[in-house]
């Protein structure tokens, strides 16, 4: 399994996607891009952004699978983490009760909220993998750094 922040090649990779840009949309952009291609054994990687006026998790840039558009606070794996504000992970999302299947692939799922330094929700980064119990406690720690770093420039 890959270590995040031990990978130098990702880790310049990350960084140079972002160097000087300051476009939330680009940089999502090319946030899940990233994962999708230096995260192995994953199937769909992006995020679900907060739609104020709906007050629903609104589908935001990804690489996958078409994706579900709006997710409710509180459902499903995307909902449940970020009402909860915490990272979720779901070794079998066919054993999670709610579950919001896009990619009938799909096995597991991991899924990180954004909040801002100001404590403002933003919304959640979301993975998926075909395999049942991809994600372990060393890559929620890499991807919550991940998603630190890329809080910077959102």
């Amino acid at each position: 399994m890959t270590n995040l922040k031990a990978d130098p090649m990702l880790s310049q990779l990350f960084l140079a996607a972002y160097e000087g840009e300051t476009d939330r949309i680009a940089n999502l952009a090319n946030a899940a891009a990233v994962l999708m291609q230096f995260v192995p054994d994953i199937n769909w990687a992006g995020f679900y952004l907060l739609d104020e006026k709906t007050d629903t998790l609104l589908l935001g840039p990804f690489q996958g699978l078409p994706a579900t558009t709006r997710i409710d606070q509180g459902k499903g794996v995307v909902g449940t983490a970020f009402i909860k504000q915490e990272a979720t992970y779901v070794p079998n999302v066919h054993q999670f009760a709610g579950h919001i299947a896009c990619d009938p692939a799909s096995n597991s799922e991991i899924v990180l909220p954004l909040t801002s330094k100001q404590g403002k929700k933003i919304g959640v980064l979301d993975i998926d993998s075909r395999k049942i119990d991809r994600f372990d406690t060393q890559i929620q720690l890499d991807l919550t750094a991940f998603t630190q770093t890329l809080l910077d420039h959102i």
